[in-house]
């Protein structure tokens, strides 16, 4: 029963067609919620780490599912890199903070930081609900730079480019600095 309600979200997922997302320029909604990093809490505020550099911030739909393991995975690989530019990587979804203490661990593999949208403010503030499903979080990529504007948004359910992109506008984004 639990591989037919996984399927059943992939098709509900690959069928919505909400590609919205804020538009570059404008100033990122400040946000502080519970995340977790190598399955241990800690509280996550975007004004605080803006201070650090460009922040990367991508919403998926559901911890455990394929794509958004397959993202992790990919965000996971290339954490180091983001971290040597500067920046932060952090994922959000509805998933409880019990739930992602595990995906923290296991599939983000002890690289970056994920955190709980479970009243879905973040989500919404980010135009970043899935239309066919507004319990989830679509799959929607931000770089924020550091003066807290929108540098860069890609909205995708496919995780194949989220990584690539966000690479590319935080490579940008130093290059601009320099």
């Amino acid at each position: 029963m639990k591989i037919l309600s996984s399927c059943a979200l992939v098709g509900a997922l690959a069928a919505a067609s909400a590609f919205a997302a804020l538009p570059n320029g404008r100033v990122a909604p400040d946000f502080t919620t519970q995340a977790t990093l190598a399955g241990k809490p800690f509280t996550f505020s975007l004004a605080d780490a803006l201070k650090k550099g460009p922040v990367v911030l991508y919403f998926y739909p559901a911890a455990f599912t394929p794509g958004c393991t397959v993202e992790a995975h990919d965000f996971a690989e290339a954490t180091d890199k983001f971290k040597a530019l500067g920046a932060t990587v952090i994922g959000v979804s509805h998933d409880s903070i019990d739930t992602l203490n595990k995906f923290s661990v296991s599939e983000c593999r002890n690289k970056f930081a994920v955190a709980a949208d479970t009243d879905q403010s973040i989500m919404k503030a980010y135009d970043a609900v899935l239309e066919k499903k507004p319990e989830y979080a679509n799959r929607t990529s931000y770089v924020i730079a550091p003066d807290g504007t929108i540098a860069y948004s890609y909205t995708a359910l496919d995780p194949g480019q989220h990584v690539a992109n966000t690479m590319a506008a935080v490579e940008k984004l130093k290059d601009k600095k320099s």
